[in-house]
């Protein structure tokens, strides 16, 4: 009896302390200013140094070139993922997560190749962009949920969104307010889905770890300290 108690508690000390670490996940940088390491080019081996280019320690989407996303190298599934942004004037861009790389870019389309296929946080110019429906807006979950209490800064400032997903629980945050909140799966979702664009791809949203994915969509976009965590 007392050897099983021993065996129990050794268990039970174990489980906690692996809980207590993914809950601590250490940072990573997936950017850090000078090195992009952690990033490639939608399918490619390499990074697309002609789309994107470190400029004052940030890493900006280039204009004129053929659009290229950028995927983590790494698989994640639950995580916490901060980054700094800004656009240029009318600019757009966003944030996608359990990506899978089986779509291709489709020509002379500024969308990423899997934006119909994935959720997407969206960065964006609410102000001059041509689309100004706010389920389309700056950290919006583009085109089903509208941000609430937002504080959006001005064009040429940088912003900061925190991006949590949790198992099925996901949270957007801008510059330090919790801006859209939701349960993949859940029936309110569902619902929601049924009625969006999204309605007729029966893959729409359907894998549960990826690629986290930055969006090069043809304009200018600045991001900063970019890094991400494992919970």
């Amino acid at each position: 009896m007392k050897k099983f108690k021993f065996y129990f508690l050794a268990l039970f000390i174990l489980v906690n302390f692996k809980t207590t670490a993914q809950k601590a996940g250490k940072w990573i940088y997936l950017f850090d200013g000078k090195s992009a390491a952690p990033l490639r080019g939608y399918m490619l081996d390499g990074f697309p140094t002609e789309a994107w280019k470190i400029e004052d320690n940030a890493l900006v989407a280039q204009t004129g070139v053929p659009n290229i996303d950028l995927v983590t190298k790494e698989n994640f599934k639950n995580f916490e993922l901060v980054l700094d942004w800004k656009v240029s004037e009318a600019g757009n861009s966003g944030v996608f997560f359990h990506v899978q790389e089986d779509s291709r870019h489709e020509s002379g389309n500024g969308n990423s190749p899997n934006w119909l296929d994935n959720f997407e946080m969206q960065l964006l110019d609410d102000i001059n962009f041509n689309d100004k429906a706010p389920i389309r807006s700056a950290g919006s979950l583009y085109d089903l949920i509208v941000p609430v209490n937002k504080k959006l800064k001005p064009v040429g400032e940088y912003n900061q969104s925190r991006l949590i997903v949790n198992n099925k629980h996901v949270e957007h945050w801008l510059n330090g307010a919790k801006v859209v909140e939701y349960e993949i799966d859940s029936p309110e979702m569902n619902k929601l889905i049924s009625s969006s664009k999204f309605k007729d791809n029966p893959k729409f949203a359907k894998t549960t770890s990826g690629r986290i994915m930055l969006q090069h969509h043809g304009q200018k976009v600045w991001l900063k300290n970019i890094k991400v965590r494992t919970l």
